[in-house]
């Protein structure tokens, strides 16, 4: 098996402002795993809040280049799990070798991902359109650029209800929040009672990841579901998140990929905790993944590919919420 590794910097339409950062470009990491003429791809975008890199994650790979390219036939957990140790500290770089490995080895059996897990796409959810934080103006200029059934507004300003009150004019969409940890305890039940009114969904990381007595107490008050993001990293996580949450957000960058993200899903459901799955501004190589993945959600947040001015690979394609998957098997992607 033959490892590649390269670094794309992805240009975005717009600039895209969450309450803690602004950035128009994403630099992204794309592996590619050859094994007799067929190849699997995987991806993983950088991070501040983490510290990660993309230099970063290439140097971490090519450190276990023999380790990886003596692999050929192992299945993506025993692939997952002989990585794993030497990954623990960049599990960003994990993520990206596992859905290359995943998409490979699906390839190799010649079947679609979703088809060789066994699962069914009669009933995938829709997935949501992210409008970033800006002017109000411009956030309705955004919205109205793109009709969508459901919104993720991103919040944690001095005029959220106030943001919210002016699209609620614009559209019947669902809408749901995310103020990525900008809010406190006080703030967070009663922009909910607000919220709720508007046509709110759900209440995505309000309050700060590791303030575990707050969440607890909004878990209890809030007249809207909260679910966990930063809250929510690894395996580990899901089960710290019962009775603090209502549900959890898993993003295949932060746990490790594919494998580990299916385990916290099925943990997850056991836990009664509804599921979901978020994108962090990756391309069609990462998106496409994550939409194997939709028979076992309640909500998913894959629109990263379509914030990209322009978009470095084919996969699956979203028109009006709604995924298609693409002809070719494993995850169906190939780069342009």
């Amino acid at each position: 098996m033959k490892l590649i590794v390269k670094e794309y910097i992805l240009k975005l339409k717009h600039t895209f402002t969450i309450s803690r950062e602004s950035i128009d470009v994403q630099p992204s990491l794309i592996v590619e795993l050859q094994s007799n003429g067929i190849s699997g791809y995987g991806e993983a975008t950088s991070n501040p809040y983490y510290n990660i890199t993309v230099p970063m994650m290439m140097a971490d790979l090519n450190n276990l280049r023999p380790i990886i390219e003596a692999c050929e036939n192992e299945t993506p957990e025993e692939f997952w799990q002989l990585i794993h140790p030497y990954l623990k500290q960049n599990m960003f770089a994990l993520c990206a070798l596992d859905l290359a490995y995943t998409d490979l080895y699906a390839r190799k059996k010649g079947k679609k991902l979703y088809e060789y897990w066994n699962y069914t796409t009669d009933n995938n959810p829709l997935t949501d359109y992210t409008i970033g934080i800006a002017s109000i103006e411009k956030m309705v200029s955004k919205m109205k650029e793109l009709p969508w059934p459901i919104y993720k507004i991103k919040l944690g300003t001095h005029e959220d209800i106030a943001i919210v009150t002016e699209l609620r004019k614009h559209t019947d969409a669902i809408f749901r929040i995310d103020a990525n940890c900008g809010w406190g305890i006080e703030e967070t039940i009663n922009n909910a009672v607000e919220l709720k009114k508007l046509g709110v969904e759900f209440l995505e990381q309000p309050m700060k990841a590791d303030n575990w007595e707050a969440h607890r107490e909004v878990f209890k008050y809030s007249v809207l579901p909260i679910i966990a993001d930063e809250s929510c990293i690894i395996e580990e996580d899901v089960a710290k998140c019962h009775n603090h949450f209502h549900g959890v957000n898993i993003k295949l960058v932060k746990c490790g990929g594919l494998t580990p993200g299916k385990r916290m899903i099925e943990q997850a459901k056991q836990l009664g905790l509804k599921t979901m799955v978020g994108c962090m501004t990756e391309s069609s190589v990462g998106i496409s993944a994550i939409a194997h993945l939709l028979p076992q959600l309640d909500y998913v947040d894959m629109d990263g590919a379509l914030l990209l001015a322009e978009d470095i690979a084919n996969g699956v394609t979203i028109k009006e919420g709604k995924i298609y998957y693409a002809e070719g098997n494993g995850t169906g992607v190939t780069l342009k």
